[in-house]
């Protein structure tokens, strides 16, 4: 089944997409998340995500390895991973360098292909903007760029979401 790779800025409606079509998918779900509330802005951000979801779906925390988490959940399932930007910060703030992010995001962007059942991952595309003022604020955006574009590589499908429209990125496997 198709991987699924969803990039746009903040608050471009990546996430409802990826809501949608797993909804739309008459599978059971399964939410993969990144992020740690790790303050309460954080926290806040969190409960709002929760709150949009089916309660019926299964969700799985796991800000630094989703390749194992994908590994564990049913074949026939359909899984949101939401975010890959999270993920990477989590990953700059464990201090691994960008060789080490890249071949993790390679294991996790075959594990997500390679399932037999749809598997929706949503990022943010930062590149787009300002270069960075500060050295990790420029590592993290090359990073994610990286990982975005190996995540893509591995996709059957690619969207960029702006203002909650879509536009198919060509290149798909």
């Amino acid at each position: 089944m198709p991987l699924t790779l969803l990039l746009g800025g903040a608050r471009s409606g990546k996430s409802a997409l990826a809501l949608s079509r797993a909804r739309a998918s008459g599978l059971p779900v399964v939410f993969v998340a990144t992020a740690e509330a790790l303050d309460a802005e954080m926290e806040e951000r969190v409960e709002r995500h929760r709150a949009e979801r089916d309660p019926a779906w299964a969700t799985v925390e796991e800000p630094l390895d989703p390749d194992r988490a994908l590994a564990e959940l049913s074949p026939d399932s359909c899984v949101v991973l939401d975010c890959l930007s999270l993920w990477v910060a989590n990953l700059l703030l464990q201090e691994l360098t960008e060789e080490e992010i890249l071949g993790r995001a390679r294991r996790a962007a075959a594990a997500a292909a390679s399932r037999p059942g749809p598997t929706i991952a949503v990022s943010n595309e930062v590149g787009m903007g300002v270069v960075p003022e500060h050295p990790l604020g420029r590592r993290y955006r090359d990073a994610l760029g990286r990982v975005n574009a190996t995540w893509a590589a591995a996709a059957d499908e690619a969207l960029l979401v702006v203002a909650g429209r879509t536009l198919a990125l060509d290149g798909g496997r």
